[in-house]
């Protein structure tokens, strides 16, 4: 991929308008809302027993300082902070100082920062974002310093790790992914006979089934009952599709040469029928203000989006949940997802021995997924999954399988600007049923071939 530094306000203006946490524009879908300035952040979380990982570098007993630039907030911001704690209290010759910037501005001021020569030796980048960071020269390769710290690629799970890997290098160290799941309210789903013995969903795995558990809540609930909380437009809708498209065996909207729009019109026009039909069947509710506090007040049966949502449900009082993978309505299991990975921005001199010391921490943070999974999220390595301070979180076990089965986008450098001005455009007429799927599928390539020429 082209690596440079060319830093227009075109390219920057297009990174500051992607608000989304974890890929939106709403403030309910990603739990990494913007913090109010660019300063340290402040512990507010313990951590569970830690984990030693990896090789500390062998220098000549200096301690080793490393800026790490961060977009968290709230309970993920709480709980990197206690990461980083807990890292400079066993690691005393390598110290990480964790400096939280505005999400809104993060990515911005770190291509800006990185061009200038001011940027952190440690950073955060969500996997759909790295194409764009290594074709400005923000993300650097790994792998020399990831040998030089002992990393084991080995063992991370393969579908996150492979998602960060261009051209045959490592750029990003996934510390999880955040994918798109279904919650479910177990008091609702009792009283429609819903809700099995083992506190799971009655609820057959396929097109036909889920259409049917539907109509089961709705005709068995009362009116103002929601079946099926979810967004009228955008985000989490445009998830749902990108998981059944997947499960049709679509493969992505850019064909693997990076420069050709490749929408698989079938397949994309079989999955937003079947969602349309979920809007224009009432089990959506219409022109829904809030379907995240629909969810949370206890008055829609189900509803899909980001395990993020997972730590906002935990601390709602009264609201009786469960959490589980969306279902397989069609041929194979999948479903939307990004990671939040680390990388190594390029600096001035990119000193061997920060480098090193600055892969030993990221290493280091994924082998103690457990402090990192209290959000919600799902840890990078399936080992964690096997500690007991996982397994006593609840709900996250429940739904850690679908860590294999996230179907990233393609290294595109232009993933956002498809999803935000042809992807999100056509679709949302499609639910708004303003246009037939298959007009809209034509638009998609036509508008996605536009983008990617540009």
């Amino acid at each position: 991929m082209k690596k440079s530094y060319g830093f227009t306000l075109a390219s920057l203006l297009s990174v500051s308008l992607m608000l989304s946490a974890c890929g939106g524009n709403s403030g309910n879908n990603g739990g990494n809302n913007a913090s109010p300035s660019p300063s340290a952040s402040e512990s507010g979380a313990s951590s569970p027993a830690a984990t030693e990982s990896a090789a500390p570098p062998q220098g000549n007993g200096e301690t080793i300082n490393l800026n790490f630039w961060t977009l968290f907030d709230g309970g993920d911001g709480a709980n990197m902070q206690a990461l980083v704690d807990e890292f400079n209290k066993t690691h005393p010759n390598i110290q990480v100082k964790n400096t939280k910037l505005v999400w809104g501005e993060y990515y911005t001021k770190l291509i800006t920062a990185v061009g200038n020569g001011t940027g952190p030796d440690i950073g955060i980048s969500h996997t759909s974002r790295l194409p764009d960071l290594i074709d400005q020269g923000v993300a650097t390769p790994l792998d020399d310093a990831a040998t030089a710290a002992g990393v084991d690629w080995g063992t991370f799970n393969q579908n996150l790790l492979n998602a960060t890997v261009v051209d045959g290098e490592h750029y990003a160290v996934p510390i999880d992914t955040h994918p798109f799941i279904m919650y479910y309210n177990k008091k609702l789903l009792k009283d429609a006979g819903l809700l099995g013995d083992d506190g799971k969903p009655v609820l057959e795995q396929s097109a036909d089934g889920f259409v049917q558990f539907l109509e089961t809540l709705k005709s068995k609930l009362p009116a103002k009952t929601t079946p099926f909380a979810l967004s009228n437009a955008n985000d989490d809708p445009y998830r749902l599709w990108w998981a059944l498209y997947s499960q049709l065996g679509g493969n992505d909207v850019v064909a693997d040469d990076l420069k050709t729009a490749a929408v698989d019109a079938e397949k994309g026009a079989k999955a937003a029928e079947y969602i349309q039909k979920l809007f224009t069947n009432g089990y959506i509710k219409k022109n829904d203000p809030d379907f995240y506090k629909n969810f949370q007040s206890g008055t829609a049966a189900i509803m899909m989006t980001g395990v993020w949502a997972t730590g906002t449900w935990e601390s709602t009082k009264g609201l009786e949940f469960g959490a589980m993978p969306i279902p397989k309505i069609f041929d194979q299991e999948a479903t939307w997802g990004d990671s939040h990975t680390i990388i190594l921005p390029t600096t001035k001199d990119n000193d061997k021995a920060k480098r090193q010391a600055a892969m030993t921490f990221a290493n280091w943070v994924a082998d103690n997924g457990q402090i990192w999974a209290k959000a919600g999220h799902i840890p990078s390595k399936p080992s964690v999954l096997e500690k007991q301070e996982f397994k006593d979180l609840p709900y996250r076990s429940d739904y850690a399988s679908v860590a294999d089965t996230v179907k990233f986008s393609k290294p595109s450098t232009k993933v956002w600007q498809i999803r935000d001005n042809s992807s999100f455009k056509f679709l949302n007429e499609v639910w708004a049923n303003k246009m037939t799927p298959a007009d809209a599928m034509a638009k998609m390539q036509e508008a996605t071939q536009k983008i990617l020429n540009e």
